[in-house]
């Protein structure tokens, strides 16, 4: 939605279902601030999905308006419950050369 420089107000957009990344860049976007209820480091969030926004979707706000949003945790915990080891399997690994001097050259 283009808005021109001389509107007052803008619509709210919708922020839910949209992780936190994406919910600043489109609030950014549509001339509204963003706060967080239950996070107040809302600039570091990135995976986390907006559950719940006020005031709601197709409100009129003043631009520059802070529009609240409540977080749910991208990675809740749940699912399977086993030991995970890093890196690939054993047959898939590959023997590497040891790191050198960076700025050596090879001959």
């Amino acid at each position: 939605m283009r808005l021109t420089p001389k509107s007052f107000e803008v619509r709210v957009p919708r922020f839910v279902g949209l992780m936190a990344v994406d919910a600043r860049e489109t609030a950014a976007a549509s001339g509204v601030g963003l706060a967080a209820g239950d996070r107040p480091d809302v600039e570091l969030a990135v995976v986390d999905y907006v559950v719940r926004q006020y005031p709601p979707p197709g409100v009129e706000v003043p631009r520059g308006a802070v529009v609240t949003v409540w977080f749910e945790l991208g990675d809740d915990g749940g699912g399977v419950r086993e030991p995970r080891r890093g890196g690939p399997p054993p047959g898939l690994r590959r023997e590497l050369d040891e790191p050198g001097e960076p700025f050596s050259l090879r001959r």
